[in-house]
């Protein structure tokens, strides 16, 4: 059994004896959006990564390492399976489930008596995506509803999972363990913790990669002060473009940039470093484990083991497509094989020559030459599968708050060059434009923008979910809503915005249009549908009705909390205080973290003369997210009762400077006359 290697210039490999004693814990670190050359290691000096440099000289580097996806769920289930995309079907964040039968690396240890962690730092590997099954702990204590259908989410920092993930490791008992880390904060926006805010203002990413390598250092030293047999594998799941090809962030190419990923093998028995330049994949990460655990790969699996210097991939697969799945355009797919020929398949077909040419500024495509024909067969025939679920709205939701532009397309017969996503960068960064608009508050600016890729691609369905998004935030859902209509009448009303659409009109007061829209799809098993439908019963006057689909939807998901923060609301308009306050502790069960929830709990707590209990709901609300006035607004008024004239004041001016006049007009003229009262009796 290898358990370590070195490797010379040229990849000449030699062996180093040793064999593991015992089944090694495995430890899997997976970074989001970590370009392969921001570390330390590989040249760069953008980024401080002390603790992941001292990893890859103990360890070995693969330098030629490629993901096969280059978004977060796909690319975490390539890991997880050593399957390619085509073959487990999971092509894309947004409504793709891992099937229940596909086996993941936590079963394959699990069943070899491994105790089984994982922590996550984001939505996109949230549990109901398949990856949590056989994880004895699957901790992904992310605050999910803080921004329900926003374009910003606070993500779980990578300290707070480290600490997690340690606490777990330490008291898992005597056998062998696999703990998985994943960490998002390289994920845009980008916003260094402290001290890195300061220290990389002018390379925010670079800070967020220094940040990252900080808060691993505790658990590398944990893990080599452990004392036992390890087995760690760090990578990335993708990069990030920064700009490359005109690219913003990833999901739209496959250029190096996003596809090119670090790759580090380490084992505290391992002596020196080494490099490895053959190709390695996200896919070979899979048998390398089980090969170093002596459990047999599985059937039909396309990795090798990496610790075996006679395995070595030919070609390696890669793919993108978001936009072929979201928008419309067309689908990319390519290979990498020898002699690091890069083809990729488009209706402007690309190749590169990655030794000569690593930024791909030089498409030396012949579509007669030997290495575009080999490369070209070495692609499956067709796409292959796709387990493509249902999503929900809530699902939606929480992949746009972390910067996914999401949506559906159907998909067309032929593409052209007018599809190719290298014609379409420009719309791409628009569309972008719109988020960084909407971020930083300029909302008549974001509406110009959504306005513009309407105009300019009418038959893309995600712009008009831009477009009545940002006309919604806006104040206007009145506009939201013909915006949606004409999507309709352009037959562009794909599920997710038909739903929109019932609970922007449930939300005017026009409950009768919105179940309309609404009950043609209750029978669809979606869990936001059926809380859509609740929220138009209970519009429309029918409270069992409304409370009828609540209880469908939990019962359908019981870890969706949103359902339960339904009926408590619902329960607390009619009156029925005792109800709420049970169905609000019911969810907060499920998911602390509900700012809307908090803020009516504190209504109800009110209503039932807790006060004080009130007023400490509401700061949870605010807490979560600074974004609920409403529950601001509260605070300044019970507290004004309550005597405490200090937090009374603070809450009105916190209201006043921030509230948006287009929602809070009369409220704000309120607060101000409340203000200049408070500041006369003090």
């Amino acid at each position: 059994m290898l358990v370590g290697l070195a490797v010379a210039a040229g990849c000449r490999r030699e062996e180093v004896a040793g064999r593991f004693s015992r089944s090694p814990d495995v430890i899997l670190v997976t970074v989001d959006t970590l370009r392969a050359d921001a570390l330390g290691y590989s040249g760069s000096s953008r980024a401080k990564t002390p603790n992941i440099d001292r990893l890859a000289s103990e360890g070995t580097v693969f330098s030629n390492a490629h993901a096969q996806n280059v978004v977060t769920l796909p690319s975490h289930v390539n890991i997880l399976t050593g399957l390619y995309p085509y073959q487990h079907g999971v092509r894309d964040n947004d409504g793709f489930r891992l099937g229940a039968k596909t086996k993941t690396l936590a079963t394959f240890l699990k069943s070899a008596g491994f105790r089984t962690g994982a922590f996550v730092g984001a939505f996109p590997l949230d549990s109901r995506f398949g990856l949590a099954r056989d994880f004895d702990v699957y901790d992904q204590h992310y605050p999910e509803g803080a921004h329900a259908y926003d374009f910003v989410m606070p993500e779980r920092p990578a300290p707070e999972v480290v600490s997690a993930a340690l606490a777990w490791f330490r008291t898992a008992g005597d056998g062998p363990r696999f703990l998985w880390v994943h960490l998002y904060d390289c994920h845009a926006p980008y916003r260094p913790p402290a001290p890195f805010a300061d220290e990389y203002r002018d390379a925010p990413y670079f800070g967020e990669v220094a940040g990252v390598d900080a808060a691993l250092g505790p658990l590398f030293d944990a893990i080599r002060a452990d004392g036992r047999e390890a087995l760690l594998v760090l990578t990335g799941d993708h990069g990030e473009a920064l700009g490359d090809h005109g690219e913003l962030t990833h999901g739209l190419f496959a250029y190096e940039a996003t596809l090119h990923v670090p790759l580090i093998v380490w084992s505290p028995r391992r002596k020196g470093g080494g490099r490895d330049d053959r190709l390695a994949r996200h896919v070979d990460i899979l048998p390398t484990v089980l090969a170093a655990e002596r459990i047999p790969a599985p059937a039909g699996a396309p990795g090798k083991d990496l610790l075996s210097a006679a395995d070595a991939a030919a070609t390696s697969y890669f793919e993108a497509l978001s936009c072929y799945l979201n928008r419309g355009w067309a689908p990319l797919r390519g290979e990498i094989g020898p002699g690091r020929r890069k083809y990729v398949d488009l209706p402007v077909p690309e190749l590169y020559d990655l030794s000569a040419d690593p930024g791909e500024g030089k498409n030396v495509y012949d579509p007669h030459g030997k290495d575009v024909r080999a490369l070209r067969a070495a692609l499956p025939a067709d796409l292959g599968a796709f387990g493509r679920a249902a999503s929900s709205r809530e699902e939606e939701d929480k992949l746009r708050n972390l910067g996914y532009l999401s949506g559906r397309a159907a998909p067309k017969s032929a593409y052209g060059p007018g599809d190719d996503p290298k014609n379409l960068v420009a719309l791409d960064r628009e569309m972008h434009e719109v988020v960084d608009l909407y971020q930083h508050g300029e909302l008549p600016k974001a509406l110009a923008a959504a306005r513009r890729i309407v105009a300019e691609r009418p038959t893309m369905p995600t712009g008009y979910e831009f477009l009545s998004f940002v006309q919604s935030q806006g104040g206007d859902d009145a506009g939201a809503i013909r915006t949606l209509q004409d999507a309709g009448r352009r037959s562009l009303l794909t599920p997710d915005l038909q739903g929109r659409l019932g609970l922007l009109l449930a939300g005017a007061g026009r409950a009768r249009e919105a179940l309309r829209v609404l009950e043609p799809l209750a029978q669809s098993g979606d869990t936001e549908v059926l809380n859509a439908l609740g929220i138009a019963r209970v519009g429309a006057g029918d409270l069992p009705g409304g409370i009828a689909a609540f209880e469908k939807a939990a019962k359908t998901d019981p870890r969706d909390a949103s359902a339960w923060q339904n009926m408590g609301i619902a329960w607390l308009q009619a009156g029925r205080t005792a109800e709420a306050l049970k169905a609000f502790e019911t969810a907060f069960t499920v998911n602390d973290r509900l700012p809307r929830a908090w803020n009516a709990y504190g209504v109800a707590l009110e209503r039932s003369g807790k006060s004080r209990e009130a007023v400490a709901a509401w700061r949870k609300a605010v807490a979560l997210d600074p974004g609920q006035f409403d529950a601001i607004y509260n605070v300044a008024l019970v507290s004004r009762t309550l005597g405490d004239l200090d937090s009374c004041r603070e809450a009105l001016e916190d209201f006043v400077r921030r509230a948006p006049p287009s929602r809070y007009g009369s409220d704000l003229a309120r607060a101000r006359r409340m203000l200049a009262e408070v500041g006369e009796k003090r």
